[in-house]
């Protein structure tokens, strides 16, 4: 695929994960350009009856006062793909006819527009758009079909075979456009700007996708390695490893589980043995994988270096960094102030938690599977309903925002949603995009208040882009670096919410103690992965990696960010294959660090709610609509932010982590914890 159009649809293409595992990754490896947009993970917005009529107008999602529909969340549902995409099944004879009609779109498309670009430009962009939204009619609800049916090979023969289709007319007809509009004279772009006002609306997009041109390969190669994706190289492997690990089971009181349930019951559990054994079984249990996972991340590194090699990326994470729209020098001044600040935090938040579980469980050896145990203290309740997860969800919207609550709830009524935990189901969250048909959540449900908080999360990213539809199927996803604001910022109001709700000291701290965990799970923990990739990117380099080497990669970075065993942990035992379940580190390399961007600065916008809340919705919901069509700078400066001054992302830990760590603490020494 032409780096051009990689570059301005990868942050489209990103499946942004929440929930237990917290991870990141993307649907298919080298997917051509429109595809790339089309199969989007994170957002989206319909009209019911676009589904059948995806016009390149497409309306913006109906909004309208949505109550609790009762008989919609007695039970967790399962998603109604059928009803949105108007196929019966996966295997619809109606898809096959799309793609071959598909396929002859791509090619009158390529025989008008080739050559063209610098007088029909404007024209060009229509055509694509409206090829763009008919695959994401069939694409999208073909991988969303497959991500509930793991386990059914014929699922995933139809999957991998409608992808290899596309793959090969994309490749063919569509690698000339991107390359050739970032090849496009700045005079034959101005003059058409001037002369049709229309095409201005699409400057974004231009921009996006004329930013790679250094990065550029020849036609004749971008076509090439499109055309072999699906066949060769990393994508088959990919695929196969997140197969695997979606089969992958464990043996837990006498019954076999997947790997989501077992995390779910660690994490949960307020039995300290109970959450080692689990622990263990988990990390004894990835050895059925490791040496799959291992594989693949090699393909994915080495991958990674000859392309950064052969485009002449000036960094390692400059690819990734060119498509989320943020200078070098940003990230590695947050990944710097994660480091330092960060890690200090880290120790002090954990030392304060070892403290009181102790003082409430009797802990005397602080363990890794001790990281995010609930505290015993309080009359909270540990598991909640389908509808009361709704409930607490639709509450804490709605006090904020009551369009974003109304939008809550049309997803919950309209069956968009995919809730319990089932084997053969990829394991975490996300919510898809599905321009013109969409959102769609899926959740691994177990009634946790993780689970609770997963929910507000993926349904921020539903409101996000329901906001943005109207910015069209090109510019409605925003950077990378935006698109957790909505997510995050949902998670926060309803943590709010009930924080405000809890009835004493004990259930406060264990409400901020679990928040804490979060954050650092988002930030410490995320760029914690971002330094393993790091790590074993930079080593791949010199020769394949083992599944031994890759342990020890990953337990020196965990030493790294929370302190050498010892210092808070006592030990580290039974973490060394942990990384061999997070998919992300094949999917979307260097991703990571977004989710650490993403909370920082929602903590400082929320901060900015709090100091000034009067007409703060107002401003949130215009950052939301701009979809695409601003950039992180742009986007914050209504809000008095400016990521790009090193300063930021110190003062933001200082001001989000540590005001929270200072009221734990506080609260720690009034009920005599420490």
């Amino acid at each position: 695929m032409a780096m051009a159009m990689a570059m301005a649809m990868a942050r489209a293409s990103a499946v942004l994960v929440h929930g237990t595992t917290k991870v990141a990754f993307s649907r298919g490896a080298r997917i051509a350009p429109v595809a790339r947009r089309s199969v989007c993970v994170a957002v989206a917005g319909k009209k019911e009856e676009s589904a059948k009529k995806l016009g390149r107008r497409a309306s913006t999602s109906a909004l309208k006062a949505v109550a609790v529909d009762e008989s919609e969340v007695s039970a967790p549902p399962r998603w109604d793909l059928e009803r949105w995409f108007g196929f019966s099944d996966p295997f619809d004879a109606k898809i096959d006819s799309e793609m071959t009609s598909l396929e002859g779109k791509c090619k009158a498309f390529m025989e008008k527009f080739q050559g063209t670009l610098d007088t029909k430009l404007y024209d060009a962009i229509l055509a694509y758009e409206d090829i763009d939204q008919v695959l994401t009619s069939v694409l999208t609800y073909v991988m969303l079909s497959s991500d509930t049916q793991l386990a059914n090979d014929k699922m995933s023969q139809r999957k991998a075979v409608l992808m290899q289709q596309y793959s090969g007319f994309s490749a063919n007809y569509l690698t000339f456009f991107g390359l050739q509009l970032a090849a496009l004279e700045d005079d034959a772009l101005a003059a058409q700007l001037k002369a049709t006002p229309a095409l201005k609306k699409y400057e974004p997009f231009i921009d996006d996708v004329r930013r790679s041109k250094p990065y550029n390969l020849s036609q004749e190669v971008e076509r090439a390695l499109s055309v072999r994706a699906a066949f060769s190289g990393k994508s088959p492997v990919v695929e196969f490893y997140g197969k695997e690990l979606s089969y992958l089971n464990f043996e837990w009181e006498g019954e076999t589980v997947p790997l989501e349930v077992i995390l779910s019951k660690m994490g949960s559990s307020k039995d300290a043995e109970y959450r080692r054994n689990a622990l263990k079984v988990v990390n004894e249990g990835l050895k059925k994988i490791e040496r799959t996972a291992a594989l693949s991340l090699n393909m994915v590194a080495g991958d990674w270096f000859a392309e950064n090699q052969e485009r002449k990326f000036k960094e390692l994470r400059s690819s990734r960094n060119l498509s989320n729209n943020v200078p070098d020098e940003v990230v590695d001044s947050l990944l710097q102030a994660v480091r330092t600040t960060g890690v200090e935090q880290c120790k002090k938040y954990y030392t304060l938690k070892r403290s009181v579980l102790k003082a409430t469980q009797g802990l005397e050896t602080f363990t890794w599977a001790d990281r995010n145990a609930p505290l015993s203290i309080g009359s909270a309740s540990e598991s909640y309903t389908w509808a009361e997860a709704v409930e607490m969800v639709r509450s804490g919207y709605n006090k904020f925002s009551p369009t974003m609550g109304d939008m809550f709830m049309q997803m919950v009524n309209e069956k968009r949603i995919d809730v319990p935990a089932e084997k053969g189901k990829t394991g975490g969250a996300y919510c898809a995009a599905a321009f013109g048909c969409g959102p769609f959540q899926l959740l691994n449900f177990t009634g946790t208040q993780r689970d609770v908080a997963t929910l507000a999360h993926e349904s921020g990213h539903g409101c996000h882009n329901m906001l943005s539809y109207e910015q069209g199927i090109l510019q409605f996803h925003p950077p990378l670096t935006l698109a957790e604001t909505a997510s995050i910022f949902g998670e926060m109001i309803v943590f709010r919410d009930l924080l405000d709700k809890a009835p004493g000291k004990q259930e406060r701290l264990a409400m901020l103690t679990d928040k804490i965990d979060d954050i650092i799970n988002s930030v410490n923990r995320q760029c914690s992965f971002d330094r393993f990739e790091e790590l074993a990117h930079t080593a791949r380099a010199n020769g394949e990696l083992s599944p031994q080497e890759l342990n020890d990669i990953w337990t020196s970075v965990v030493e790294e960010y929370y302190g050498p065993a010892g210092e808070v942990y006592d030990n580290y035992d039974n973490i060394s294959r942990l990384w061999a379940y997070v998919p992300h580190f094949h999917g979307v390399p260097f991703y990571v660090y977004s989710y650490a961007f993403a909370d920082l600065v929602v903590g400082s916008v929320y901060n900015e709610y709090l100091r000034q809340p009067e007409g703060f919705e107002a401003k949130l919901l215009e950052l939301l609509k701009a979809g695409g069509t601003k950039d992180f700078s742009a986007a914050l400066e209504p809000f008095g932010l400016n990521p790009s001054d090193p300063k930021f992302w110190t003062d933001a830990m200082e001001t989000y982590v540590g005001g929270m760590l200072s009221e734990a603490e506080e609260l720690s020494k009034d009920l005599g914890y420490i």
